[in-house]
């Protein structure tokens, strides 16, 4: 289980790497909260107004009943007609105030949501290949999705509903208790039972609010996986396997799901229980004391709607503590990819290219995925600039890896890789990815039209030039045979298109980014013999004056090579031209051999 893993079954994790979990939890909501902090202070200040506000109505009535109406059946309407004014006053000031702080706290919350979705896809992107390969693409789904809209649910609705609770019960309790000491104290008892309930609930949904965020991420990992691999689901029969395994995650989620409901409705009803007896207490000891001249009418009518007004709030704050425990364990998931360290770091002090020639050397190069996997042992490799070579052998002896080290999809764990005498390591990013372009056996076209496509190579590419890099690698005819041409939409991943299509595509995607140097990596393995004939004809046009590096199993490919590496378990066992090569009695002589064979 990886570290992310662990990460979701927190209840697995120490106490010391639980708090370290919160405290990069809590420093990432503060980096998010910085830039807004002021409109967020504005906001406090509003809603504090407003709250204010609102609480004084109660007093205005118990004013205008006791001390206003005994003046107006004297026959002197003013104080009645000013105490009116005040609590239409009071009430529109709080409507105002409320609405205001609304759209600032609405403002402030989608600007912390749009930093926080840019944050985790430019992040993302700059992750390596062994993240990736790593963290399965359902679980990056389930962060970007389902774990920013819990945080979206907090801000949104949550937040401000705990920040108006809290201020309407304080200073409701401060008017309550300033208007009325004894009645004071009775609310005062029923805090007591509030408390209790409170912390019971707060301690049982942590446990199953965290539960339904781990089935929800399962849910939507074991859904996009079964989608993205839905030809080899259905080639291997396993639809009964997926469905069961899906019903298991469906399950889980609909238990924890009902927990958390369970537990929610046992707070609420007790909220309301505990309110509901606070308000009859309150109403019977201040009816005696009215009775005994101890307290006025009016006033006993505001204590009892301060007492009412005063638990309104703790439905919609239990409210906030659902989505406070959905969005602390999304924060904590977050956070875990956005610390996740760059394995290929930017360079601090960036060295610029010009116009690259093409020159690479590998020297004393050693690289490992892990630290009992040793790929590439002291691996040395000049290439001179506009030499193509063919990189043949057996699966596994580090021909695709040599490729995404020059690629620098990878670092080395020690040594170094030169482009004209410059540390890959050194070289700044732009030059790096205009030098160097890599075409993989997975040509992956985006959503858009073939055009669009191929001029991901070259952004701002005129249509002639899109059109003159399908031509060089034979696909402007099978292009101009789609229903619109060029601007024929692909589908999703290309599946208008056929395998061998969408090659040649990215073919042209990257004979049009013009690098210094192209990594071919089993790049023709999906075309067919014609299809890979015409593809043969616009490399050799194409690699001329170009350093070009060819990864393939089919030996027709190595015709164009100027020079062919054998490599068996990260080392270079035979070097030299083709012909030279197929005349001798070494590895690629009995490889060339087979191959010639297995045509006949």
């Amino acid at each position: 289980m990886s570290r992310l893993d662990v990460e979701e079954e927190r209840s697995r994790l120490s106490r010391a790497e639980s708090r370290e979990i919160r405290r990069r939890s809590r420093r990432l909501l503060g980096s998010l909260v910085a830039p807004v902090r002021w409109r967020l202070l504005g906001a406090l200040a509003v809603i504090v107004m407003s709250t204010i506000a609102q609480v004084a109505g109660p007093a205005i009535l118990a004013f205008g009943i006791d001390d206003g109406l005994p003046e107006f059946l004297a026959g002197r309407p003013g104080p009645v007609l000013l105490i009116a004014a005040a609590y239409l006053g009071t009430a529109v000031v709080g409507a105002l105030g409320a609405a205001w702080f609304t759209m600032l706290a609405a403002q402030a919350n989608q600007r912390m949501l749009y930093d926080l979705r840019r944050r985790m896809y430019l992040h993302a992107q700059r992750l390596s290949l062994e993240f990736h390969e790593s963290y399965t693409s359902g679980r990056i789904i389930a962060r970007q999705t389902s774990d920013l809209e819990a945080i979206r649910e907090l801000l949104d609705g949550g937040l401000n509903g705990l920040v108006r609770g809290v201020l309407f019960m304080s200073f409701t309790g401060v008017a309550l208790v300033a208007l009325d000491p004894p009645s004071g104290l009775v609310l005062l008892g029923a805090m007591v039972p509030l408390v209790v309930l409170v912390r019971w609930f707060q301690v049982r949904s942590e446990v199953a609010f965290r539960d339904t965020r781990v089935f929800s991420a399962r849910l939507i990992v074991h859904f996009v996986e079964t989608m993205t691999g839905i030809r080899a689901v259905q080639a291997f029969r396993t639809e009964a396997r997926g469905a069961q395994r899906f019903a298991e995650h469906v399950e889980g989620y609909r238990a924890a799901t009902s927990r958390s409901i369970m537990l929610f409705g046992v707070l609420d009803p007790g909220l309301k229980l505990i309110g509901n007896l606070s308000v009859v207490a309150v109403l019977l000891i201040g009816a005696l004391r009215v009775v005994d001249g101890g307290l006025e009418v009016g006033a006993l009518l505001a204590v009892v709607l301060y007492t009412r007004r005063f638990f309104d709030p703790t439905a919609q704050m239990a409210g906030f503590y659902n989505a406070y425990q959905s969005a602390s364990a999304a924060l904590e998931k977050i956070s875990g990819v956005l610390a996740q360290d760059l394995s290929v770091p930017d360079p601090t002090s960036p060295v610029g290219l010009a116009v690259p020639r093409g020159a690479v050397d590998f020297r004393a190069v050693r690289f490992a995925y892990r630290d009992d996997r040793v790929v590439l042992p002291e691996f040395d490799l000049r290439i001179p600039a506009g030499q193509t070579i063919a990189l043949v052998g057996s699966t596994g002896a580090g021909k695709s890896t040599l490729a995404k080290l020059l690629a620098r999809f990878y670092d080395p764990s020690t040594g170094r890789i030169e482009l004209d005498g410059v540390d890959l390591r050194k070289l700044h990013p732009k030059d790096l990815r205009r030098a160097i372009v890599m075409v993989t056996q997975e040509a992956y076209l985006f959503s858009g039209t073939v055009g669009e496509n191929i001029a991901l190579g070259k952004p701002g590419a005129t249509q002639e030039e899109i059109e003159a890099a399908a031509r060089a690698v034979g696909a402007h005819e099978f292009i101009l045979e789609l229903p619109d041409g060029y601007a024929t939409d692909v589908n999703k991943r290309g599946g208008r298109v056929s395998a061998g299509q969408r090659q040649l595509i990215s073919f042209a995607r990257a004979f049009l980014a013009d690098p210094a140097v192209l990594i071919l990596d089993e790049a023709t393995a999906s075309l067919d013999i014609p299809s890979e004939r015409l593809v043969q004809r616009g490399l050799e046009t194409l690699l001329a004056d170009r350093t070009a590096i060819i990864i393939a199993h089919r030996l027709s490919t190595v015709a164009i090579a100027h020079r062919v590496l054998v490599m068996e378990h990260g080392r270079i066992v035979e070097d030299g031209p083709p012909a030279e090569l197929i005349g001798g009695t070494g590895r690629f002589a009995k490889l060339h051999a087979a191959w010639r064979d297995s045509l006949v």
